[in-house]
């Protein structure tokens, strides 16, 4: 199985910006579909974004128009890059390769990295 790490987390204000990174170890992203996800306390996990191999995207209604994902096959990453960030917005993210249909749930992924947290607080 993939192996997956996140990096890019941090604590920033509302309004700023972090890019996130999910890079494969061993094998390469290529031909996988990638799916950023996220977890608050005390709230579901919810898909935030998915890219495809091909290059086909996903972004939950929540974060269009301020994420943005892609991949660089060459770096074996995808980033997912978190502009306009709001406090609700505030979870563990986690990377993991799945299934493009089942992005905005995260059924049917797996490879799951250890998640890197973002915290948006003034």
């Amino acid at each position: 199985q993939v192996q997956l790490v996140e990096s890019g987390g941090g604590l920033v204000q509302p309004g700023g910006s972090l890019r996130l990174s999910c890079t494969a170890s061993g094998y390469t992203l290529d031909y996988y579909t990638i799916g950023w996800f996220r977890q608050a306390p005390g709230k579901q996990r919810e898909g935030v974004s998915c890219i495809s191999g091909s290059g086909d995207t996903y972004y939950a209604d929540s974060v269009k128009g301020r994420f943005t994902i892609s991949r660089d096959n060459a770096k074996n990453t995808v980033y997912l890059q978190m502009n306009s960030l709001k406090p609700e917005d505030a979870a563990v993210y986690y990377c993991a390769t799945g299934r493009f249909s089942y992005c905005s749930s995260g059924s049917r992924f797996g490879s799951w990295g250890q998640g890197t947290q973002v915290t948006v607080s003034s």
